[in-house]
């Protein structure tokens, strides 16, 4: 009888369990048309760890924005500014959307680089395939590498997919295609990650920019708006053809599952803050205790003052950090994390470059070239400056009025650098509370050779930074 009782209770749960799958298989079709733009937890997806190419270890970034940088707007006519950038110490060149441009909705005369509307094909305002063939070359014989942005959580309005392939596509209660949940981005359509012939495509185009024009790696656009484990799926494909570097525009830990370095935005949004008066430096202290429990050591955080989206929607650096700007800019090449360089603002960029039409950079104002040079040379030859595990942990130094001046030391085998950062508009004196800074070093901006010790006080002018190398 208690044989029986098992047999039963078995039969049973088996056919529970197949009903209950078909009622799954039934309820995923029917959710077919509905995207999921939920990141899995960080403990639900086994993914391999991929390994950040060894080039990028100390290595800084350059976002280029081709349309605004010269008057032409073109691919040619950015490329004689790359002997110049080799000069300044860029490593990584980061081109915008360099795909034709959705003509259906677009916003303003020219649209947004953002609406594509051919994966595998080139902007015509910006030259030919061979021109960017050219740019890619002329980048690698100066040693420096090329990344190109990417825009795979939706597409133009009159993207091919849309025509030959609508399913392709998340659709709105009323059928029609939606666009990206919880955004006023009306000149883009929405697509839809269910699908595995998408996904297929959307590798397909990843791995053509590779195969045909030799470019180093991705900068994904929105990037936590797409699920996780595609990303993986396009790493695994994409790593078949050559180690690549993944950028990933999200600000979550969970990104690097499958990308090498994620947004700083949360300590990008606390300078804005720190310069306005908003925060104090105890906030950047939260913040570094945050990363050290959320991120593990290999994962890198890219740390930026500009970038095109800062720059043409929240206002140009000056405004949003005005005399502290070149404080942060020291802050932000100086932290744990690769730094971020936008167009033009080694000329002291001041003004919101348009999205939608044309607006040149002026590159008449004040240079700043040898400010950024001096920064991105010391990253270079500094191992305790570089990226990821490759350098060294932030080592905070208290000091005698630490609500306003935030001092580290990074450390790599020999190496030794030590920062001292004055976030106030006010001029103080300070004396160091921790020994570990102690030593004989060259300030990289003054060039000057001091010996530093326990009985060290340091006057600081308002918003003054200073580095020292040893």
């Amino acid at each position: 009888m208690k044989h029986i009782s098992w047999y039963f209770i078995l039969a049973f749960a088996l056919l529970f369990s197949m009903s209950c799958n078909q009622d799954a298989s039934k309820q995923q079709k029917t959710n077919a048309t509905n995207k999921t733009n939920e990141t899995p937890k960080k403990d639900s997806l086994v993914s391999p760890k991929f390994t950040i190419p060894d080039w990028a270890a100390g290595v800084n970034i350059y976002e280029v924005n081709i349309r605004q940088y010269t008057k032409e707007g073109t691919f040619s006519a950015f490329e004689k500014h790359i002997p110049r950038l080799k000069e300044m110490g860029v490593d990584v060149l980061w081109l915008m959307p360099i795909n034709p441009v959705s003509k259906k909705d677009r916003k303003g005369s020219l649209g947004s680089y953002y609406a594509v509307q051919d994966y595998k094909g080139v902007n015509p305002n910006f030259g030919t395939l061979d021109d960017l063939k050219s740019l890619v070359q002329s980048a690698h014989k100066a040693g420096m590498y090329v990344i190109l942005d990417w825009v795979a959580n939706h597409t133009g309005r009159d993207n091919l997919w849309i025509t030959k392939n609508p399913e392709w596509y998340t659709k709105d209660a009323e059928g029609n295609i939606a666009v990206p949940e919880g955004t006023d981005w009306t000149d883009v359509a929405d697509l839809n990650y269910d699908n595995k012939d998408m996904r297929r495509a959307m590798i397909d185009a990843l791995k053509y920019w590779i195969q045909e024009v030799d470019i180093d790696g991705y900068r994904c656009d929105v990037a936590g708006m797409v699920p996780i484990d595609f990303w993986i799926e396009a790493r695994k494909e994409i790593e078949t053809l050559k180690p690549v570097f993944m950028l990933a525009e999200e600000g979550k830990p969970e990104i690097h599952k499958a990308f090498d370095m994620s947004y700083g935005w949360d300590i990008h949004h606390i300078m804005n803050q720190v310069a306005k008066g908003e925060k104090t430096v105890s906030e950047i202290d939260k913040y570094f205790k945050e990363v050290k429990q959320k991120y593990q050591p290999e994962d890198v955080i890219m740390n930026f003052t500009s970038n095109h989206d800062e720059n043409s929607w929240n206002g140009t650096v000056y405004e949003r950090m005005g005399k502290a700007a070149l404080t942060f800019a020291v802050f932000a090449s100086s932290i744990p994390g690769m730094p971020l360089i936008y167009s033009g603002q080694e000329a002291s960029l001041n003004k919101r470059l348009e999205f939608f039409e044309k607006d040149p950079i002026n590159w008449k104002g004040k240079s700043l070239n040898d400010f950024y040079a001096t920064l991105l040379k010391a990253k270079h030859e500094h191992a305790a400056l570089w990226n990821g595990i490759a350098g060294g942990e932030l080592q905070r130094i208290h000091t005698s009025n630490d609500e306003a001046v935030f001092a580290f030391v990074r450390e790599k085998d020999k190496d030794k650098v030590f920062v001292v950062l004055n976030f106030s508009e006010n001029e103080i004196e300070i004396e160091f509370l921790d020994p570990k800074f102690k030593g004989i070093y060259t300030e990289i901006f003054t060039k000057e050779n001091v010996s530093l010790t326990s009985d060290t006080r340091m006057k600081l002018k308002p918003w003054d930074y200073k580095v020292f190398c040893k």
